[in-house]
């Protein structure tokens, strides 16, 4: 009797149509975002009232378990970290243009990096722009890869400046495929980069050369011409002379030197490139000059606390260069030319490393300390005394 006065009305989830029954169901709302129409409409192929509505709750049941079981998946995906990948069709329509994923790599990953990683990075991509003809993350593909190894052959650039240029550009695609859930798979990691550009061979300057060079950079004496005469007899890098601060020099001690150390502003290239090095020679009257000066930097022309550009002295000092050197001669040579000058005075290779700032084979040269400077300066000093 109770049964009779409480009526439950079910769900229904049919409907009639020309005689045939039709299985209706709305997507809730909570999931819509996941599908491409919010209502679900198909034919159960029968004109029985009966039967029409078993399979539409049978239909109806399995939907439920299914909206469930996505329900569950994004509970677990919020726990556990994980992002869910679009399918292709998404992957197009909600895609980074590559622009965008420069910046957000940039944005990311740039927190107190230095300026050359953004001069990098902008460099890889704007390669990689110019090679294709779509632009658009989701669309990139293995063949893009093979295309844009090709293109940067083409260009001349050395196998070591493409695997470099790759290693850039696959970081900024990841980043941004796992960013904005992309199923692009890892497009520029499996490409094959042959050894086919033999590398520049950096030529020697002769030390007559060196001579009548460092004689001229004294006489003129300026910033660009003592950071010439500095390099000459003590064989640093380019950058890392750049980038001294007035307090490195050392001339108050028993063997002037230079305590070459990391700066925030300059980075060095190695763990070998910290070093001490002796100034003797044109080195050690350039440093003299230098010492005088104000300010915190020893060449404030092309280092600053934002920075140290030794890629604008390095354009600057090679053009002064040129006419006063063999063709194939740059600023960097100066530096084959101190390894040339210390093996012709039979000075041991390991001392020559430790000068340098190069890395020595074996393990036996990473015990003890090294050679002092009285003992680096007499190998200077011998060498200064040969060329003369």
């Amino acid at each position: 009797m109770l049964e009779d006065m409480v009526q439950v009305k079910l769900p229904v989830y049919f409907y009639n149509r020309n005689g045939v029954y039709y299985f209706s169901r709305a997507v809730p709302s909570d999931l819509r975002h996941r599908f491409n129409k919010p209502k679900i409409e198909m034919s159960l192929r029968t004109k029985s009232p009966v039967k029409a509505k078993k399979l539409a709750t049978v239909l109806s049941d399995r939907l439920e378990r299914y909206w469930d079981g996505i329900r569950m998946d994004d509970v677990w995906s919020k726990e556990l970290g994980l992002v869910a990948l679009k399918s292709p069709k998404q992957a197009r329509d909600e895609s980074p243009s590559l622009d965008d994923a420069l910046r957000l790599y940039k944005d990311l990953k740039g927190d107190g990096k230095n300026k050359l990683f953004f001069e990098s990075a902008d460099r890889s991509l704007r390669y990689l722009k110019d090679c294709l003809d779509h632009d658009e993350v989701a669309d990139l593909t293995a063949s893009d890869a093979s295309k844009f190894r090709d293109y940067l052959f083409e260009r001349g650039l050395s196998s070591s400046s493409v695997k470099r240029i790759f290693s850039s550009v696959r970081a900024i695609t990841n980043l941004a495929a796992r960013e904005y859930g992309l199923a692009i798979g890892n497009v520029f990691g499996g490409t094959f980069i042959p050894d086919r550009t033999v590398a520049k061979r950096r030529l020697p300057i002769p030390v007559s050369d060196i001579d009548s060079i460092q004689a001229e950079c004294l006489e003129i004496g300026d910033g660009p011409r003592l950071l010439i005469a500095l390099i000459s007899d003590t064989g640093m890098r380019l950058a890392e002379a750049c980038g001294l601060a007035l307090s490195d020099i050392r001339l108050d001690c028993e063997v002037p030197h230079i305590a070459l150390r990391e700066h925030p502003w300059r980075r060095l290239k190695t763990a070998k490139s910290e070093r001490d090095v002796p100034l003797v020679g044109v080195s050690l009257e350039a440093s003299k000059r230098l010492a005088k000066g104000n300010g915190m930097f020893a060449f404030p022309k092309y280092c600053s606390g934002e920075g140290c550009n030794s890629n604008s002295a390095s354009a600057a000092l090679n053009k002064w260069l040129r006419p006063r050197v063999p063709s194939g001669c740059v600023i960097h040579s100066f530096r084959h030319s101190f390894r040339d000058r210390l093996r012709a005075i039979e000075c041991p290779s390991d001392i020559v490393d430790q000068l340098g700032g190069w890395s020595t084979d074996g393990v036996g040269h990473s015990y003890g300390q090294g050679y002092s400077l009285a003992i680096k300066s007499k190998w200077l000093t011998e060498m200064v005394k040969r060329g003369k």
